[in-house]
């Protein structure tokens, strides 16, 4: 009795943790559609068309890249005949500037020349540090032309100064300064030498067309001519002068041509003969003049050149 009593207390107890255990599980509804998911059909072969085209367009840039670097010759340390290096940068060959090249030295090899072209001028800006244009030099199709302050030539040391030039005068401090033109040299204004010289087998000529010529010196004037004829010439005086000193001529010989004949009135034996010798006179002005030379002299200082003079 008490057994069959225990029996049917387990299967009540059975039943209910049974109905007890189903009530907690959750109701879930159910999916009557089944979507698939993933591409297929002709968006499947676009993705791969994309896919291959993205590919050989990578391959054709990579292989572009190669062959441009190989190219140009890119490199470590630069490209191509452009090398980088600490000092700057070595151009081999010939470059070509399209806009204006700022740089601080332009320097050529060693054993090679440093050539700068251009179809219409180049033109070399030296600047300050406000940016102010302090020097320029332009070489054109027709001049070339130094815009500077101060324009100065010096030997190949760098030592010593030949040639400068500046607003106010121009120095030139070689040995010898030589003109070769078949003109000469012109001068607007005065020139200060310490000797004016010609060739071996040239004239030396010193002439001023239309105005005067003047030399000066504080210690004296030297004109002389080692082997050769000098000759002084003008068109209209010709003046020596001496404030303090005096003029001296010395020479085998002195000859005065085309010097006036003064008057005289010879007598009539003397005026028979033909006269081949004559006296230099001079009037009180300074004057020189001939006169048929006699026993004593025939010098008159009322001659008629006298008057004139």
């Amino acid at each position: 009795m008490q057994r069959s009593e225990v029996r049917r207390a387990d299967e009540i107890t059975q039943e209910q943790f049974i109905l007890a255990s189903q009530s907690l599980h959750l109701q879930r509804p159910g999916c009557d559609a089944v979507y698939p998911v993933g591409l297929y059909g002709w968006r499947k072969r676009c993705l791969y068309f994309f896919l291959l085209l993205l590919l050989v367009t990578m391959i054709v840039n990579l292989a572009l890249t190669v062959w441009i670097i190989k190219v140009m010759n890119f490199s470590v340390g630069g490209m191509g005949k452009l090398q980088l290096n600490q000092d700057g940068i070595r151009l081999e060959g010939i470059s070509e500037f399209l806009l204006p090249l700022y740089v601080n030295e332009i320097q050529s090899r060693r054993d090679s020349l440093l050539v700068l072209r251009s179809e219409k001028n180049v033109t070399l800006n030296a600047r300050n540090d406000q940016g102010q244009l302090t020097g320029q030099l332009t070489v054109g199709p027709e001049a070339v032309e130094a815009q500077c302050q101060r324009l100065e030539v010096r030997s190949k040391d760098g030592g010593r100064l030949l040639f400068t030039a500046n607003e106010d005068e121009v120095i030139m401090t070689t040995e010898k300064f030589t003109v070769t033109g078949s003109e000469g040299a012109v001068f607007g204004h005065s020139v200060e030498t310490p000797l004016i010289q010609a060739r071996a087998s040239e004239d030396l000529k010193l002439e001023s067309p239309t105005r005067t010529l003047t030399m000066e010196a504080p210690r004296g004037v030297e004109v002389s001519a080692a082997k050769g004829l000098l000759k002084v010439s003008g068109r209209k005086d010709l003046q020596l002068e001496s404030t303090e000193g005096e003029i001296l001529l010395d020479a085998s010989t002195i000859q005065m041509g085309g010097l006036p004949l003064g008057v005289y009135t010879p007598s009539p034996t003397q005026a028979s003969r033909e006269q081949s010798v004559y006296e230099v006179c001079v009037c009180p002005s300074g004057k020189i003049y001939l006169s048929p030379a006699e026993s004593s002299s025939t010098c008159q200082a009322m001659s008629n050149i006298c008057l004139w003079s």
